[in-house]
């Protein structure tokens, strides 16, 4: 298992090569990586920018990390979460899952990005091209996506 969180950007490749180095019982690895869009409900976005509370979020992604390991069958998994000032096209998150099956590690993916949208601790502010800013909540939609992984959906702050 392994969490980072931080200003830095990472290299998707270099992970899961890291991730997996001398591994012979891996037969799956699913990843996800996230990156900021140039455009949100309508209007162009210069950056973003996510801030957290240091120590809360990386116990809070430990969390749910081995709540992962505990649902499924998983021989590795890694979250890094970037935070600061990023531009379009940057990356935000990755998320890594490996396993021996990719069923486990599909929906292990899966679930840590529902949980990472709808009630990771980080908080949202678009900027938009003109200069104004705007703090993000999660969208409904995200919150119904975690849900979905109940009973055992670990409980935090809902947040954008």
């Amino acid at each position: 298992m392994s969490v980072r969180v931080q200003a830095e950007d990472f290299d998707v490749g270099r992970e899961i090569a890291a991730l997996t180095a001398g591994r012979t019982d891996i037969g799956a690895i699913v990843t996800f990586t996230g990156t900021v869009r140039g455009e949100a409900k309508g209007r162009a976005i210069a950056s973003m920018t996510l801030e957290h509370y240091p120590g809360m979020t990386e116990a809070e992604l430990e969390r749910v990390e081995a709540d992962a390991h505990a649902r499924w069958p998983l021989d590795a998994t890694r979250i890094i979460h970037r935070y600061g000032e990023m531009k379009p096209g940057d990356n935000i998150v990755l998320v890594v899952a490996a396993s021996r099956h990719r069923q486990a590690a599909f929906e292990a993916a899966e679930y840590l990005m529902d949980y990472l949208k709808s009630r990771a601790p980080f908080w949202k502010k678009e900027t938009a091209a003109d200069g104004s800013g705007q703090w993000v909540d999660a969208r409904e939609t995200d919150e119904a996506a975690l849900l979905r992984w109940s009973p055992k959906v670990p409980s935090a702050k809902v947040n954008g």
